[in-house]
């Protein structure tokens, strides 16, 4: 069965091919309401689709954008990927998704998979902030927006920030009110840039009260199954610690698993906190205290953003949201 065309339509309706052409894409023409009813109602019979190159090589524009996203399987990812999706939709944009695994050499060919779709622009949800991705944009005059993705010079570049030195800090001074001092803090890989952001929290607020010490730091990887690992590597080291400081959400949800089998009591033996305040960590038992970001949030900043870049080519603008400490019941 073949593809529905404009001819089709056109001979249906008994009129030309241009004049289909041009009511279909909403141009100005004068046709009568009566032609112009016909011609839709067409359309729809025949369950025609527009070709969308076509289209893009006359506006120029494909209402398409991509998400360029490390892990999606990262409840934080998924979360804020929603928001930006619902947005585009309301303003009739497309997405695409593209995970990279922090990989440099898969985001770069990622993007240029993208240009090569001729995407409108590209929203980045952190990853290994390398310069060789934006160059390439810029190189190709493709509008973008960095999400918690720190670069040199941010003013330069339109982006949405969490304040996750100031989230950090909120979560060791609230373990130590509750009488917490030798606070492990596990770290996502130390490549990335949220990663040194939420550390330099920590080490700000523990050397502030001279209790910092190198021995309490452990680089995790920002998944479940890397809480898992991290914390089994803690409980080995026989460092002496009442409380752990996880990076994300999703390695203290990891971590808690490994406790709890271990026979640990959640927070009377060792207190937990997260960071993101993922969905998920208020359904576990017990419920995750954790450093809330306002993903969903975050998320439509972005999209309007980067959608306001590409049909007005704004000023460059940076969006800062700050953090907000979430008692439950892990300290």
């Amino acid at each position: 069965m073949r593809k529905t065309t404009l001819k089709d339509i056109a001979e249906a309706v008994g009129v030309s091919k241009a004049t289909v052409s041009m009511v279909l894409n909403n141009k100005e023409i004068n046709v009568s309401e009566s032609t112009r009813e016909k011609i839709f109602n067409s359309a729809k019979e025949l369950n025609y689709i527009p070709n969308s190159v076509a289209r893009s090589l006359s506006t120029k524009k494909t209402e398409t954008i991509g998400i360029i996203l490390p892990d999606i399987e990262n409840p934080f990812f998924s979360e804020i990927a929603r928001a930006i999706e619902d947005v585009a939709n309301k303003f009739n944009y497309n997405v695409i998704f593209c995970n990279t695994d922090n990989k440099n050499d898969k985001e770069e060919q990622y993007i240029k998979l993208l240009i090569s779709k001729l995407v409108d622009g590209m929203i980045f949800l952190t990853g290994v902030g390398k310069e060789e991705s934006i160059n390439i944009l810029k190189n190709n005059n493709v509008p973008f927006v960095l999400v918690d993705r720190y670069m040199e010079n941010v003013e330069e570049f339109n982006g949405v920030y969490c304040l996750n030195e100031e989230g950090v800090e909120q979560g060791v001074d609230y373990l130590l009110q509750n009488g917490k001092k030798r606070i492990a803090f596990v770290t996502g890989p130390m490549e990335l840039s949220v990663s040194k952001k939420r550390l330099d929290g920590y080490k700000k607020s523990m050397t502030k009260r001279n209790i910092y010490k190198d021995e309490l730091i452990f680089e995790g990887d920002f998944t479940t199954e890397g809480g898992i690992k991290v914390t089994q590597s803690i409980l080995k080291s026989k460092v002496s610690v009442d409380a752990i400081f996880y990076g994300n959400d999703a390695m203290a949800l990891g971590g808690m698993k490994v406790l709890l089998r271990k026979g640990y009591n959640i927070p009377e033996d060792i207190s937990i906190i997260g960071f993101d305040n993922i969905r998920i960590s208020s359904f576990v038992q017990p419920e995750l205290t954790t450093i809330g970001q306002p993903i969903y949030h975050m998320g439509k900043e972005a999209c309007k953003l980067l959608i306001n870049t590409i049909e007005h080519k704004d000023e460059k603008k940076q969006i800062y949201f700050k953090p907000e400490l979430i008692i439950r019941d892990t300290v």
